[in-house]
C-alpha cells in the first residue's frame, strides 16, 4: 500500500510539473524541446520504480538501464541540439541600426552634402517615410533642405519602416511621401481599393543582387540559372559548376521591396515554396513565416546592392556576378548589369504643395549628385 501511494505521488509530481514545463515551452515558442521534456520525466518514473521494486540490483542492469536511458535522452536533443546549431550560423540580412542614420544628430552617418541645398524647407515639412535601404538617402535629403531639429526615425516627420509598412503608411494618409522600390501588384490593388493611385518619381537607379556563402566557388550565375532556381528546376549547386550541395533558396516575405524585385524576374514562371519554419504568433499559436538567411555554405539570398555593401557590409558573402557581370556601380550606370531597377519618390494624394517642391529638388543637379555622393546610382548621369 505505502509503495502503490508513493508511486501515485512521483505520477502526480512529475505530471504537474511536466505539464508546467510544457506550457512555458509552447507559450514561448519553443516547441523543439518538448520530445525532451516528456523523455526526462518518463526516464526518472522508470528510475524510481526501479529503485522501488529493487529491479537493478546488479551493476549489469544498472549499466543496462542507465545506457538505454541515455540513448533516449540523447534522441530527444536531437532537434534542440539542430535548433541552436541553426540559431548559431550567422543571418545576412540583419537589422541594421537606423539611429546611426537619424538627421541631425552628433557623429550619425548621414552623408553630408558638399554646398548648402539651394532648397530651403521652413514650413509644411513633408511627412516621409520610406525602406530601410533608403533611409541613409533620405536622411541625407532632410539634412540638407530641413530645419535643424529632432526627427526620431519612428513617428516623427522623418520615419523609416520596411517597405509594406511604408506603403501601407501612404495608403493611410499618415505620410506624404516615400522612398521605395516599385509596388508589388497587392500594393497597387491596395491602393486602387482605397481609391488611390501611386504617383510614382524615379529618382535613381539600384542592382538587384544574388549573393552566398564567401567559401562557396560558385561566382557567376546566368539569369536563367537564377530562374530555374527559384522555379525550383535547379536544386543541387553541382548543376552549375558548384559542389554536390542542395541549393538553399532564400526568399523574403510578401511585399517586400526584394521580394516584389524577384517576382518580377520571374515573370510567368512560378516561384517555389520558400524556405519556412514555424514561429510563435507570442500567444502560444504557431505561424508559417518565411525563414530568415542564415549564411550556410549551400545558401543563396538576395538583396539591392546598396544594403549588402554599404550597410551591412558583410564579409561572410559575396554577391554573384549575373550573365558574367558584376553589380557595381559603374555596370548599373552603363547599363551591362541585367538587373537593375529604379527606385522611386511615390506619392498618393497628399495636399502638401512642398512634396512635389522636393522631388524636382531630388532629381536636379544638387539632388542627384547627393543621391551618387550617398552610394547609390542617379538617374542621369553627372
Amino acid at each position: 500500500m505505502i509503495k502503490f501511494i508513493q508511486i501515485l505521488s512521483v505520477i502526480i509530481g512529475l505530471s504537474v510539473v511536466t505539464l508546467m514545463v510544457a506550457l512555458i515551452i509552447i507559450l514561448s515558442g519553443n516547441v523543439h524541446f518538448m520530445q525532451l521534456v516528456y523523455t526526462v520525466p518518463v526516464c526518472l518514473f522508470v528510475l524510481f520504480i526501479c529503485g522501488i521494486f529493487n529491479w537493478i540490483n546488479s551493476k549489469k542492469k544498472k549499466r543496462w538501464l542507465m545506457s538505454v536511458m541515455g540513448v533516449a535522452i540523447l534522441l530527444a536533443s536531437i532537434k534542440p541540439i539542430q535548433h541552436y546549431y541553426k540559431l548559431s550560423i550567422p543571418t545576412v540580412d540583419a537589422e541594421i541600426d537606423i539611429s546611426a542614420y537619424q538627421p541631425f544628430v552628433m557623429h550619425n552617418k548621414v552623408v553630408a552634402s558638399d554646398t548648402k541645398a539651394s532648397f530651403q524647407l521652413t514650413e509644411s515639412l513633408p511627412r516621409l517615410d520610406g525602406a530601410t535601404a533608403m533611409y541613409p538617402l533620405y536622411a541625407a535629403f532632410v539634412e540638407a533642405t530641413y530645419p535643424k531639429n529632432d526627427y526620431p526615425p519612428s513617428n516623427s516627420r522623418v520615419q523609416v519602416s520596411r517597405t509594406p509598412e511604408a506603403y501601407q503608411n501612404l495608403i493611410a494618409g499618415d505620410v506624404d511621401l516615400i522612398f521605395v522600390a516599385a509596388p508589388s501588384v497587392s500594393q497597387e490593388w491596395q491602393a486602387e481599393k482605397e481609391g488611390q493611385t501611386f504617383d510614382m518619381t524615379p529618382i535613381g537607379r539600384e542592382a538587384f543582387v544574388f549573393f552566398v556563402h564567401h567559401k562557396n566557388n560558385v561566382d557567376n550565375l546566368t539569369l536563367e540559372q537564377v530562374k530555374k532556381i527559384y522555379a525550383g528546376e535547379i536544386t543541387n549547386w553541382r548543376e552549375v559548376g558548384g559542389e554536390n550541395e542542395a541549393i538553399r533558396a532564400f526568399q523574403r516575405p510578401a511585399d517586400s521591396g526584394s521580394q516584389t524585385a524577384l517576382e518580377k524576374l520571374m515573370g510567368n514562371t512560378p516561384i517555389m515554396e520558400a524556405p519556412s519554419e514555424n514561429i510563435s504568433s507570442g500567444m502560444g499559436g504557431i505561424i508559417h513565416e518565411v525563414s530568415q538567411y542564415r549564411n550556410y555554405k549551400n545558401a543563396m539570398g538576395f538583396t539591392f546592392r546598396f544594403y549588402s555593401t554599404e550597410m551591412v557590409n558583410n564579409k561572410k558573402i559575396k554577391l554573384l556576378s549575373i550573365d558574367g557581370v558584376n553589380p557595381t556601380r559603374e555596370n548599373i550606370q552603363n547599363g551591362t548589369y541585367p538587373l537593375v531597377s529604379e527606385f522611386y519618390a511615390i506619392t498618393a494624394g497628399t495636399e502638401n504643395e512642398n512634396v512635389q517642391k522636393l522631388i524636382d529638388w531630388i532629381l536636379s543637379d544638387e539632388g542627384q549628385i547627393l543621391i551618387e555622393k550617398v552610394g547609390y546610382v542617379p538617374v542621369e548621369n553627372h
